[in-house]
């Protein structure tokens, strides 16, 4: 045919309605079915899965360097690189090259424990996840020397003895992590190598010498996780033998209505512990103990909103209240934990929960620049300011401070929080397909279907927006899964593929598996309505949360930053180097400026009528976790209740019994998100 100004256009025509043919064709060849999980009968054939005679995990984390984040997520990354993250090499006396005892072979030094690898599995993994090269250089000089640095018997790492010939093995467990991380980036046969001769070692101390500390013992987990990786990529059987071993000698995390200890990081990261062995057991009692452990502490300490529970240092009969609040290192963990539990069960309740930690209390826990953090942070909290707040708190000290000398654990284990998060955003899964976990812009590339190398790539503003569009970049067309999680609290979920949709029944908490063949170009669109839900916390005096979606909503506090020395302000166990200069890094105090002793009047028929929807621009600077920039707002009506005020321990009083009668007048109130109020009222009381 030849090409003239008449059979142009005709030619146009008929390529524009074949591509629409294809399109709706395609369309009409994804199947939808709504599933509760994945099937785990099979093993992914192009991702490293367990081998038997382990379980099959539900779903497969993909390896580091797959996923690149972007929208607020990774702005996020930015500011921690930019922040105390990227900077505290420099600051910490911890990460001093001067006498580290993680710098030589014989694991002596003044300085180095578990602070060089809680800051380098996230220091490190940012930097694979922003491709920076100075990030990266600063990886691999750990790296290097830790690798460098075993010793001929296997162990490797700070010579921590405990006397009796007892080795402190906790400070290696992370550290383990960063290898694996560095290993899925690089493919260096050297962390193979090192693991193999550490784990022989390990199998060779008597029972009656291994973790025996209180740290080591209570961890023992992420010592089993770390066999579990090795053993999926050599098969030796002995390294079963040795996850055996332990389990046996790791703290006792199956016990009836009670935990070995009330150390809130020790919870939050060791809860898992049952759920993992189980994968070797096959025994659903273990299984069971870990959902009982998450279940225990939140029903004594955890009956408030934002994810967490009260934990302070340890959780303490009678400290309930949502003023108590939980450590920084608290929060990545369990956000770690739920992960890893997800992966495990395949129960969206752990994704949930991962939300939940993320969006309404981690982002709290930071300046909005990530220069500072503070150790503890709470629901309900109404001034973070440097005094001693105990015995209201569990922690004697300035714990409440905005400081970049923060106690030396979350000075440093910070770092991990959103890049996980951002790893975990998309998983593998068994039948070749790929799940979209947790929402958020960016783009993954994966091996799916015949082994076809794709590019979806996610664009949203979710939570703070419920649609969710993902374009498929494919070199041919390929037949595979892709799974979407519903979270709980959606019900009527919209998908489309191509413009057309497809419909679904759901009532939350399930997927919806997209069965088919993919094209280059094809797109969904996922519509996560949300709505408002009032939950009432019958166990903490009946007070109220409101939620809207995923995000929980506090009282709008305007927030007073006073700039205070970092060096008199420091919690006492953290240090820095002598080229260190605090007038960089500032501390803050966190004041009022405005009233916060506030319940709310609600619609005793219909409590969600009460709370009106006020939505906003976009943050320019792409950061909405701050009450300035909070994309959406709520208005309530409220009712001071000047009773309720500061207690003695400079803490907001204990709530008061709801319903509250008070003669206040009726006013307007404007709710932010919870995770972007540093100072809130996120569990109120009702007034009458």
């Amino acid at each position: 045919m030849r090409f003239n100004k008449k059979n142009t256009g005709i030619f146009l025509a008929v390529l524009l309605l074949s591509g629409l043919s294809a399109q709706n064709t395609i369309a009409q060849s994804i199947k939808a079915e709504i599933v509760k999980t994945t099937s785990n009968a099979t093993a992914n054939s192009y991702y490293i899965s367990n081998k038997a005679p382990l379980l099959n995990n539900h779903f497969i984390k993909l390896p580091v360097g797959s996923i690149s984040p972007g929208g607020w997520l990774k702005q996020a990354l930015i500011l921690q690189k930019n922040g105390l993250t990227g900077n505290l090499g420099e600051i910490s006396i911890w990460l001093s090259k001067n006498d580290n005892a993680w710098l030589n072979k014989s694991g002596i030094g003044k300085h180095g424990w578990e602070e060089l690898p809680y800051w380098l599995k996230g220091y490190s993994n940012i930097g694979y996840m922003l491709n920076d090269d100075k990030m990266i250089t600063e990886t691999k000089f750990w790296i290097n020397a830790t690798l460098n640095n075993q010793r001929d018997n296997g162990d490797f790492g700070p010579l921590v003895e405990k006397g009796d010939g007892k080795r402190d093995l906790w400070t290696n467990m992370p550290m383990l992590w960063c290898l694996q991380s560095y290993y899925e980036y690089t493919k260096d046969s050297r962390v193979i190598d090192l693991m193999t001769k550490y784990f022989k070692w390990q199998l060779s101390i008597p029972d009656d010498k291994l973790l025996e500390d209180y740290w080591e013992k209570s961890r023992g987990g992420d010592n089993i996780t770390s066999i579990y990786w090795l053993y999926n990529r050599t098969g030796e059987k002995w390294l079963l033998d040795l996850a055996t071993k332990i389990d046996k000698n790791t703290a006792n995390w199956r016990q009836t209505d009670n935990l070995p200890n009330w150390h809130n990081v020790n919870i939050a990261q060791c809860f898992r512990e049952p759920a993992t062995f189980y994968l070797q057991s096959h025994d659903k009692n273990d299984l069971a103990a870990s959902y009982s452990n998450h279940q225990l502490i939140r029903n004594i300490y955890g009956q408030v909103p934002g994810g967490m529970f009260g934990g302070d240092e340890n959780s303490r009969k009678g400290y309930d209240d949502p003023r108590q609040a939980v450590e920084t290192c608290g929060l990545v963990e369990q956000m770690t934990s739920d992960q890893m539990m997800l992966g495990i069960t395949g129960d969206t309740f752990w994704a949930e929960n991962c939300e939940d930690v993320a969006f309404n209390t981690f982002s709290a826990a930071f300046t909005p620049d990530y220069k500072a953090l503070r150790y503890l942070t709470a629901p309900n909290m109404v001034i973070s300011d440097a005094k001693n707040h105990h015995p209201g708190i569990d922690n004697t000290g300035p714990f409440l401070m905005m400081n970049p000398f923060s106690s030396r654990c979350c000075q440093h284990n910070h770092a991990a929080g959103w890049v996980y998060y951002a790893e975990n955003t998309w998983m593998a899964t068994p039948d070749n397909g790929i799940a979209v976990q947790l929402y958020a812009e960016g783009e993954v590339k994966a091996k799916v279907g015949d082994g076809t190398g794709i590019i979806l790539s996610q664009v949203t503003k979710y939570p703070f927006d419920d649609l969710v569009n993902i374009t498929v970049k494919t070199p041919k067309t390929v037949n595979f899964p892709l799974y979407l999680r519903v979270p709980e609290w959606c019900k009527n979920p919209i998908v489309k593929v191509n413009n057309k949709e497809i419909p679904v029944n759901t009532n939350g908490s399930e997927y919806i598996k997209l069965s088919g063949s993919w094209k280059n170009g094809d797109k969904v669109a996922l519509q996560l309505p949300m709505s408002l839900k009032v939950r009432t916390w019958d166990k903490n005096k009946s007070s109220v949360s409101v939620n809207y979606g995923p995000l929980t909503y506090s009282l709008k506090i305007e927030e007073d930053y006073i700039q205070k020395d970092s060096k008199q302000t420091a919690i006492g166990d953290s240090q820095w180097q002598p080229g260190a200069d605090p007038r960089k890094w500032p501390s803050y105090e966190i004041h009022p400026k405005t009233a916060w002793n506030y319940g709310l009047v609600l619609n005793a028929d219909q409590p969600e009528k009460s709370f009106s929807i006020v939505k906003k621009g976009w943050p320019k600077d792409n950061n909405p976790f701050t009450n300035g920039n909070a994309p959406i707002e709520l208005k309530a009506n409220g009712k001071l209740i000047p009773d309720w005020g500061i207690d003695q321990y400079g803490l907001a009083a204990v709530l008061p019994q709801s319903p509250v009668a008070t003669e206040e007048t009726t006013t307007t109130l404007t709710l932010v998100p919870m995770g972007g109020a540093r100072l809130r009222i996120s569990a109120f009381p009702v007034v009458k």
